[in-house]
């Protein structure tokens, strides 16, 4: 067994197996979430992970020990897992290691209503409570042991997925959908069901050993097959969806990515279509296109920290019908504001459907600066580096420059920006850069990454 700070992450539970999580962890885990969510019954899914059987069957185990029972949904997606939580106000486990190679699993959890649980949330009591359980302390009994019981919620989910859009709105668009082997292959069908959609899916067969490519459709390479395939069959739209299904990446008509700036500005002017004068959000490395075109519309952007729990919190306190992340996760008021890929798929495919255009034509209009994508740099020290950094863009040596501390160093010098982000699980910087156009960032991105260098 790992060191629990090792699996124990911001905002889920995650490590090889079963070097770093096996059922005796599992078991420990679903003792302390029972104790903490203090609810009477917990919902449970897994992701197509083979360790995921044992491992859902030993948290079920420490769960009804500690007095809750337990609601076995089987195989599902993390966002029908979130769902599930919402429908039933029940807390929620998942167990998945989402884009991870084949040797990790993990437990995402939420309690009722599908509100986050992270690090500052309540995972920090959670995993006192596991260490304690490790170490060999008995928690106190409970009055009753918790039963065990199953419930499908796929047809139900599918029908809140579809209920985002009118379906007399709807073109017969041609689709491709690359679920990777993951969840997207169960999840994907069932909600395009009912839907005049002609779909196609790549790897639908769930194999959680990915024989095909790695379900991580941040990574260009992953996305081969489908911008291929797309131009082959000439279909309207591609959609690349990641393990847990939970994230989806678009490629449009002509085979090209579309970043998740762009599926958020899309899917912000078509919520504030429905919802006139709206709040949306959007995640701090998100394009500055992306608050223009909220407030070009009657909105009113707010910016926020990178991770659901933290944007999850803001929705609530701010009432906003939307956020989107640059990560290709996006969250729905109307879905117990959690994230789900599949309603922003098809709120896309509405907009094109009533537009009437290639999306190749569409997205320009929601894309008006150039961007680096997520850059990451190896360094020692992380949070030094990134103070180093800030020095060095000190308002008093770059006049107009303003710094922004709000999750790592945002830098903006008016005609471009960057971020930097140390991350949560190694020690690397997180870099994201934009500029007005393409020979301006590379110049930029050359400018930070020499200097990460020199600094490291």
């Amino acid at each position: 067994m790992a060191r629990l700070d090792e699996i124990f992450k911001a905002y889920d539970i995650r490590g090889t197996v079963p070097d770093q999580v096996d059922a005796e962890l599992a078991r420990a885990v679903g003792g302390a979430f029972a104790r903490f969510a203090g609810a009477p019954s917990i919902v449970v899914g897994r992701d197509m992970r083979p360790s995921g059987v044992e491992l859902v069957q030993a948290f079920a185990a420490g769960a009804t020990e500690a007095g809750a029972d337990v609601v076995l949904l089987g195989l599902t997606s993390t966002d029908e897992l979130y769902y599930a939580s919402g429908a039933l106000d029940s807390p929620g486990a998942m167990f998945t290691a989402s884009h991870n190679p084949a040797r990790y699993n993990g437990i995402k959890l939420c309690l009722a209503g599908a509100r986050p649980v992270g690090a500052e949330s309540g995972l920090a009591e959670i995993r006192a409570d596991v260490e304690s359980q490790l170490g060999g302390a008995r928690p106190q009994a409970a009055d009753r042991s918790g039963v065990l019981g199953e419930r499908d919620v796929l047809a139900d989910y599918a029908a809140k997925v579809r209920s985002f859009v009118d379906r007399d709105r709807l073109r017969p668009l041609k689709v491709v959908a690359d679920t990777a082997n993951g969840m997207g292959g169960l999840v994907v069908p069932a909600v395009f069901a009912e839907l005049p959609f002609e779909l196609e899916i790549l790897f639908p067969e769930l194999d959680g050993t990915f024989p095909n490519h790695p379900a991580d459709p941040i990574q260009p390479a992953n996305l081969a097959a489908l911008r291929q395939r797309v131009v082959e069959t000439g279909a309207d739209v591609g959609l690349a969806f990641d393990g847990d299904a939970d994230r989806c990446f678009l490629v449009d008509d002509r085979g090209e990515p579309v970043s998740g700036s762009t599926t958020t500005a899309i899917v912000a002017r078509a919520m504030l279509d429905k919802h006139p004068g709206s709040t949306i959000l959007y995640n701090l490395i998100c394009s500055k296109a992306v608050p223009e075109i909220i407030a070009e519309h009657g909105g009113t952007p707010v910016r926020t920290r990178v991770g659901h729990s933290y944007i999850k919190a803001v929705m609530a306190e701010t009432g906003a019908v939307f956020g989107g992340e640059h990560s290709g996760h996006y969250y729905f008021a109307d879905n117990y504001r959690a994230d789900s890929g599949c309603i922003a798929a098809v709120v896309v495919l509405e907009m094109l459907s009533v537009a009437d255009r290639p999306l190749s034509e569409l997205r320009a209009e929601f894309e008006r600066y150039a961007d680096s994508g997520e850059i990451n740099t190896e360094v020692a020290d992380p949070p030094a580096v990134i103070e180093a950094v800030a020095t060095r863009y000190d308002p008093a040596t770059h006049p107009g420059a303003s710094l922004d501390r709000t999750d790592g160093l945002t830098v903006d010098l008016g005609t471009w920006w960057f971020n930097l982000r140390p991350s949560n699980t190694e020690p690397l910087l997180r870099l994201n850069v934009e500029a007005a156009d393409a020979p301006a960032c590379e110049a930029h991105v050359e400018e930070i990454t020499n200097l990460l260098r020199e600094l490291s």
